[in-house]
């Protein structure tokens, strides 16, 4: 379920923006966690090595680690843990996600997965699907954020979020 998005015009990104944060009193990126899913301490730093190595072997410069990603990352992983699914919707639009964690105006793209229980399968995952593949390859990503949050009491129990935004 892959996703990714660029804003065209400031216009454009401004009126998104009012039409989906307006009146919202739901928790945000930033918020307090709900505790029912267990984030997980993950090697960020390593997963965003290898897809900085995939992305080299497609002659794409690489991505670097960006904690505020990271925490975007962690709250889909978690949002989607806690509701026991995948959906790029549970913890609001992905346009008004990025918005809260300040790239309105970036490329940016998020894959998301559940079940696998290591990074590799996931990132082999994402690499054999053709959208999310598309995403991990988008020349104009420099930046990344990864997270897993385990969840035992639902049908996968390990989510993954992987958030990726232009320089």
């Amino acid at each position: 379920m892959p996703f990714a998005v660029r804003f065209l015009a400031p216009a454009l990104a401004a009126g998104l923006v009012a039409l989906t944060l307006g009146g919202c009193g739901g928790p945000t990126i930033l918020g307090e966690a709900d505790h029912a899913a267990s984030p997980v301490i993950l090697d960020e730093q390593a997963a965003v090595a290898a897809i900085s190595r995939y992305r080299a072997e497609h002659g794409l410069g690489p991505v670097v680690l960006d904690p505020g990603l990271v925490k975007a990352a962690s709250y889909q992983a978690g949002t989607n843990a806690r509701a026991g699914r995948l959906s790029h919707e549970i913890g609001g639009t992905f346009t008004s996600r990025m918005s809260q964690a300040g790239l309105a105006k970036a490329y940016a793209a998020e894959n998301l997965s559940a079940g696998s229980e290591t990074f590799d399968q996931v990132l082999a995952r994402w690499k054999n699907s053709p959208e999310h593949n598309r995403n991990m390859l988008m020349p104009q990503l420099r930046r990344a954020g990864i997270a897993r949050v385990d969840a035992p009491d639902t049908r996968y129990k390990r989510y993954w979020a992987l958030v990726m935004a232009g320089g």
